[in-house]
């Protein structure tokens, strides 16, 4: 069994096959006969598991095993608690209603790489930095949940899932890790 953990560039497609205009996984992977454990859209950017083994992949990727995994989201405007709030309660979606969550307030990462291109910048338009812990991960639900309760998300990373942490695996973006099987992957951090 191959277990692999990247980092995963902004602009980056989950996919191994070539794309016209963006990089793919091919870009800065080349290890055959793994694939991604979950997805992150190419605007997001952070922590990915691949591997060769089906059992592990559905353990890491499918909501019904919970497995936590963080994110940091800057978003557009200076949030409230009562937006907090809304997001650790559960937030209808339309679709669905997201199930409770972690969240809080935290500072602006530092030491954070820097994006390219980077995140626009407006004098008069605060930002604000949160870290959601989600035990789901369905198609861009962080994105939908901070704009759902009124706070786009203008950047967003990947920095853990279960007990890995995409820092304490010292990854640049694009860098990547071979991890060994028993590698915590499952754990609730």
């Amino acid at each position: 069994m191959r277990l692999i953990a990247l980092n995963k560039p902004y602009g980056t497609i989950c996919q191994f096959s070539a794309h016209e205009t963006r990089a793919s996984l091919a870009t800065w992977i080349d290890v055959p006969d793994v694939y991604p454990a979950g997805r992150l859209d190419a605007d997001s950017e952070g922590l990915l598991l691949l591997t060769d083994d089906g059992a592990l992949q559905a353990r890491i990727a499918e909501p019904r095993h919970k497995l936590i995994k963080r994110y940091w989201a800057q978003l557009d405007g200076a949030a409230p608690a009562s937006a907090l709030a809304a997001l650790e309660r559960g937030v209808d979606l339309g679709d669905y209603v997201s199930r409770p969550c972690r969240a809080r307030f935290i500072e602006p990462p530092a030491g954070l790489w820097q994006r390219d291109p980077p995140v626009r910048y407006r004098a008069a338009i605060p930002t604000t930095w949160i870290e959601l812990a989600l035990g789901e991960g369905r198609n861009r639900q962080v994105r939908r949940m901070t704009a759902a309760v009124g706070f786009p998300t203008l950047r967003l990373i990947r920095v853990g899932i279960g007990a890995l942490d995409v820092f304490a695996l010292g990854l640049a973006p694009g860098q990547w890790r071979a991890l060994p099987p028993s590698a915590p992957w499952h754990g609730t951090r």
